[in-house]
């Protein structure tokens, strides 16, 4: 199957994603059928993208497009040999057609049966000998070679039971390994094509792909959201079970942040757009998933390497009996005693099980390379902002340099003022004074000034609110006396909020960044997961970053950094030859992820974090970096049981036909039974 997905939609052009592009071929026909049909101007496909582009008079036509994709999918399925193709269906239909032949050998003359029985497994003759000229000697090879050595002997029984247990086998292993990719694909969100924005008061709906930053976009009862952004207004109860595998629905409301794909099971709320199209939580699960399909780890690619390195080897021992005996019935059953779909197939399924798993789990991990990796690490190196601490801002006091000035006045000022953004210090302030139901103070339009403040006017003057740096270098304010007292609350590490009015210092907000309820939790466990050392990067002075180590039972702590040390700090780690995994949420922590051996970002990062790491975080919980690191220890050793359990019962029936002790029903049945059975392991998957 070929796959599509829309990705974006315009009234004179389509774009359709492909999951699958297997032959250039198949594709030059499915364009030609796609300008075969009426209201189509062009179409082409951008093999490197993996895009089909279709031009056409009216975007009326998307449904006959789409059903065109589909009628081709099914007759390329039904025409590909299923050696080819790998389709169930068609391993369906050969079980029930041996099955009937194997039966009916039973009751029918010999002179009757035999005709039948060449007949029923010609197909499987040509495709091996098609097989063998296209690829060389593979497992495909020697079964077909074992059948056909049977029916060489007239031993139709054998040749038909063999052929059928190779067709089961093989419906079994296309089952689960179809299996393992649907399960991912699963969590692509269905496209939305339009939705409400309120546009200069006005609600409107509009296409999606017109949706910009900044939009208010309008969501209500049993609507996906389709953006990641601030609710501005309205309240509702929004199942994210899909994005964060939370079982229970949220509510949420003004300042609560929300992402895409999850759902409103109940109310109506505008949400202020953060991040529309392919930079939503949405977009991002496709594209990992996309990779996920298409990614083959190291030990998927040695394991392939070793099946095929063995394929030799079975043809020899069946050589070997045949000089030593003359027997070809052994050389049957030797030949079907072969590695290759066990060890091929079980390695990509386990991964593929584990990826939906912690996919399921808001635990988004690019590809089975990743996973791996992921398994070797022995240090673990943690941003301390957002990462290690909550990344929310929390008002820890009030304080008043103006006697005319209450605290509870200069909060609600601030309050007043900062409600209409959504940076974490508003977010604190405006929480803050919630608490306290605070009297709106009233002001004329804010101005945002980006890493400085903002500014307004109250009753005709002018209000500044921000850091020290805005308000007494660039507005002039002044600070005398006042210097001790905000070096002090610096120096334990809080943020400050500077407020003046009528170009005096009123008084300053203390805010400080708690360390999350169960980062200590996670530091614990990835010591007994096997983590030799955890790191903490920060620029918190020495001794508040201390602090913070302690407390949580961090090993080493770099503290006082520039933003551009971080990336040189895991650059030299890795160069010693540490296995690195790095974990951030800011913009200045994009070159420290791309440099770790893997690197992680938190839900709430910026999005060139998010774009640079390994493995994004949907969930806001520190703990699924611990829940990540086990799920790919356990991965591993699940793969590592398998491919044992593979080697050491393949070369155990391997050996008991080339010394006669299993006949080549026996060999069909135990060698499928074991493949059968590794790969049902393998998609059952480890637990997260």
């Amino acid at each position: 199957m070929i796959g599509f997905n829309l990705v974006h939609k315009l009234p004179n052009r389509l774009r359709y994603k492909l999951f699958d592009i297997s032959s250039k071929n198949d594709l030059r026909i499915l364009v030609e059928n796609i300008q075969n049909c009426e209201g189509v101007k062009s179409a082409r496909v951008n093999i490197n993208a993996k895009s089909l582009i279709v031009e056409v008079q009216s975007s009326d036509i998307q449904s006959k497009i789409e059903n065109i994709i589909t009628e081709f999918e099914t007759t390329i399925c039904d025409s590909k040999c299923r050696y080819e193709q790998g389709d169930s269906e068609v391993s369906k239909h050969g079980i029930i057609t041996m099955a009937s032949v194997t039966g009916a050998g039973f009751v029918l003359p010999k002179k009757v049966n035999a005709p039948l029985s060449m007949m029923a497994n010609t197909p499987m003759l040509i495709s091996g000998v098609k097989d063998l000229y296209k690829n060389g000697v593979t497992s495909h090879v020697l079964e077909s070679l074992a059948v056909g050595v049977s029916l060489w002997r007239k031993d139709y029984t054998a040749a038909n039971f063999t052929n059928l247990l190779l067709e089961a086998g093989e419906y079994i292993e296309e089952s689960t390994s179809d299996k393992s990719d649907s399960l991912l694909r699963e969590l692509i969100r269905p496209n939305i094509d339009e939705v409400w924005v309120e546009r200069n008061g006005v609600e409107q709906k509009i296409s999606y792909e017109l949706v910009k930053v900044s939009d208010i976009v309008i969501i209500s009862t049993g609507d996906m959201i389709s953006v990641d952004g601030h609710i501005v207004d309205g309240k509702a109860l929004i199942n994210q079970a899909s994005m964060t595998g939370e079982s229970v629905s949220v509510t949420k409301s003004y300042g609560d942040r929300v992402i895409a794909g999850t759902i409103i099971e109940e109310g109506r709320i505008k949400i202020w757009a953060e991040n529309v199209g392919d930079d939503t939580s949405t977009a991002k699960v496709t594209k990992y998933i996309e990779e996920s399909l298409s990614s083959k780890s190291s030990s998927a690619l040695k394991a392939t390497k070793l099946a095929d390195k063995l394929v030799p080897l079975t043809l020899g021992l069946s050589t070997f009996a045949y000089l030593k005996t003359g027997d070809w019935e052994r050389v049957a059953a030797v030949l079907q005693a072969d590695y290759s779909c066990a060890l091929k197939l079980a390695t990509p399924v386990a991964f593929k099980s584990s990826l939906h798993k912690s996919a399921k789990n808001g635990i988004m991990i690019k590809n089975a390379q990743t996973l791996e990796n992921l398994s070797e690490v022995d240090t673990v190196i943690f941003d301390k902002t957002g990462t290690l601490t909550q990344g929310e801002l929390y008002v820890s006091e009030v304080i008043s340099f103006d006697k005319e000035w209450d605290k509870t006045k200069i909060l609600s000022l601030a309050a007043s003022t900062e409600e209409h953004y959504f940076h974490p210090v508003a977010e604190a302030v405006v929480k803050a004074a919630n608490e306290q139901s605070f009297e709106h103070v009233h002001h004329d339009e804010v101005e945002f000034i980006v890493a400085h403040g903002i500014t307004t006017q109250v009753a005709g003057k002018k209000v500044h609110i921000g850091s020290q740096h805005f308000l007494q270098d660039d507005e002039g304010i002044d600070f005398d006396g006042h210097i001790p007292i905000i070096q002090k609350h610096e120096e334990d590490g809080k943020t400050i909020l500077c407020i003046g009015y009528d170009y005096k210092l009123l008084g300053m907000i203390t805010m400080i960044d708690t360390v999350r309820h169960n980062t200590k939790k996670t530091i614990d466990r990835l010591h007994e997961l096997g983590i030799k050392e955890t790191i903490m990067l920060t620029g918190d002075n020495k001794r508040k970053a201390n602090e913070v180590a302690n407390e949580i039972g961090i090993d080493r702590v770099y503290s006082e950094l520039l933003p551009t040390q971080k990336a040189d700090i895991v650059k030299d780690l890795v160069a010693n030859g540490k296995k690195v995994v790095f974990v951030g949420d800011g913009i200045n922590d994009a070159p420290a992820l791309i440099e770790a051996n893997v690197g992680i970002s938190m839900s709430k990062g910026a999005q060139i974090a998010k774009a640079s790491a390994d493995i994004s975080l949907i969930k806001d919980d520190i703990e699924c970096v611990a829940d990540a690191v086990e799920l790919s220890q356990n991965t591993m050793k699940l793969i590592k049981s398998n491919f044992n359990i593979t080697v050491a019962a393949n070369s155990a029936i391997l050996a008991a036909a080339t010394m006669g002790y299993i006949k080549p029903i026996s060999t069909a049945v135990l060698h499928n039974g074991t493949t059968v059975g590794i790969l049902l392991n393998s998609i059952k998957g480890v637990k997260i």
